[in-house]
């Protein structure tokens, strides 16, 4: 996936496109989804991957916003709806996270 994502980038790149990347949130917490460590290592993978300096141009951390501090691999119970999906709390969360500038050309 990272090679994936490094591909989109550097085309994206050349087109003059801004890439803007976003971490992927906990997903521990599920009833019906059980991700195993393989799945977990690769989540914090791609967010490390994400989260170094000049693989994206900016990054929005979705997972340093839901995830539980006690329980890292689940989000917060506040923002949690079923373990795998965020709840219209974690939602907003998730929009208030965005920051808007990030959108803004250079002629704006």
């Amino acid at each position: 996936m990272i090679a994936a994502y490094a591909q989109m980038t550097a085309r994206a790149r050349e087109r003059g496109i801004t890439v803007i990347g976003a971490t992927i949130t906990p997903y521990g917490g599920s009833d019906y989804y059980h991700p195993d460590a393989q799945n977990e290592a690769d989540r914090q993978a791609i967010n490390a991957w994400f989260r170094t300096p000049g693989n994206v141009d900016a990054v929005i951390d979705f997972d340093a916003v839901m995830r539980d501090p006690e329980r890292p691999t689940h989000l917060r119970a506040e923002y949690d709806s079923d373990g795998l999906h965020p709840s219209i709390d974690g939602y907003r969360a998730m929009g208030e996270a965005v920051d808007l500038t990030l959108f803004l050309t250079h002629e704006d």
